[in-house]
């Protein structure tokens, strides 16, 4: 990803535009929601593609207490970026980079007793205990161990390799599948169960510091799943968990980044006018076509072919034809604006453009898609930033 700091003056093919003020407004908030837990800020996915040394820094000036990835490799560079404090890391495989997320003192999950083999054996090439969160499948499915039998053998490896000094148990947690459907059954029965499981850890020994199961939408509406701390992801950035949440600003909170891209070429065409690869946009009069230079090489999915909404103008506009690797059109209307004049992808909303929720229901996905697809070839240009 490329970074820059500030607004620069030369014109830009593309940018996406980063308010670290409105991303520090967002992590006070939900701050003020967890109501006294800890706040994980989750960086994962290069911060959901707002880019995550930068969004981390302003988060912990905000008042999160934690980091979160999805990988080692992940949390080691924010480690590197000398990010100070807790970092968790969720996802490692046999064979990863243990050691080395040992060694930058970055706490691991376990799911399984051969995750404890695993981290037992780099802690003592590291020389350290690894700080280690037991992982609690309690309904998810995906990573964790299920509750009875198999939670029990976890438990005990656990406790074995913490007696031997290779590891501390800082951290019990699970993950909803659900929260955000409201009054989804699972959602209750996952609490019940992530309870149970950790009573039975506390009861073999275990003292951890941290238990956590909220997710962006937990913490936003259900207060009895905050343990002791929250894990804000989406909500950070300013985008809803889900539409039948509510928008992000029923709960205080405002998107973080704005996608833009600079009107390349503008056109007059007859009616009757193929538009793209395999023409399934033919132009029905006379009418201006305007070219976009972006394409799905910068996250601009397909699926948002005739369908997503650009700002050009002052006017809404709708993808015309097939996005392709590099560019896309729009059909103008008739109208002429200048060449180079800025269209906006999706931002906050505030001068009439889509939102990344408009370009998920247009292009059949969710808003966590939609941003983090952002590609690498796009600038982020940071602006109000503090820390």
């Amino acid at each position: 990803m490329s970074e820059t700091a500030a607004v620069p003056t030369a014109a830009m093919r593309a940018r996406a535009e980063i308010d670290l003020g409105v991303l520090r407004a967002n992590v006070q908030t939900l701050c003020s929601r967890a109501e006294g837990a800890a706040v994980m800020a989750v960086v994962k996915s290069d911060a959901y593609g707002h880019g995550a040394v930068r969004c981390a820094r302003e988060a912990l000036a905000a008042g999160a207490s934690w980091l979160g990835t999805t990988t080692a490799e992940e949390a080691v560079e924010l480690r590197a970026a000398g990010l100070p404090g807790r970092i968790l890391c969720w996802l490692l495989v046999p064979g990863g980079p243990w050691q080395q997320a040992i060694e930058a003192d970055i706490d691991v999950s376990l799911g399984g007793t051969w995750a404890v083999r695993e981290a037992a054996e780099a802690a003592r090439a590291a020389g350290r205990p690894a700080r280690v969160h037991l992982k609690a499948d309690t309904g998810l499915g995906r990573n964790g161990c299920l509750p009875g039998e198999e939670w029990a053998e976890l438990v005990a490896a656990a406790l074995r390799a913490e007696a031997e000094g290779l590891v501390r148990i800082v951290g019990l947690f699970s993950h909803f599948a659900c929260a955000d459907v409201p009054g989804h059954p699972s959602i209750a029965a996952q609490l019940t169960l992530f309870r149970e499981m950790t009573a039975y850890a506390e009861e073999q020994g275990i003292r951890p510091e941290v238990r956590h199961m909220a997710n962006s939408a937990a913490t936003l509406t259900l207060p009895e799943s905050h343990f002791d701390m929250v894990r804000t992801g989406i909500a950070m950035y300013g985008l809803s968990a889900s539409p039948a949440l509510g928008a992000p600003e029923e709960f205080g909170l405002r998107p973080v980044m704005s996608f833009s891209a600079a009107l390349a070429l503008v056109k007059r065409v007859p009616g009757g006018h193929g538009v793209s690869y395999g023409h399934h946009y033919v132009t029905p009069g006379e009418t201006t076509l305007g070219l976009m230079p972006v394409g799905y090489a910068d996250g601009i999915t397909r699926h948002a072919s005739g369908s997503s909404p650009v700002l050009v103008d002052g006017k809404l506009r709708t993808i015309a034809g097939r996005v392709a690797m590099d560019m896309f059109m729009v059909d103008l209307g008739g109208d002429e604006p200048p060449v180079g004049s800025e269209a906006v992808l999706f931002g906050p909303g505030d001068r009439g453009e889509a939102t990344a929720q408009d370009w998920a229901q247009a292009g059949a996905t969710i808003a966590y898609e939609v941003v983090t697809r952002v590609g690498t070839r796009v600038p982020r240009i940071y602006v109000n930033g503090a820390a």
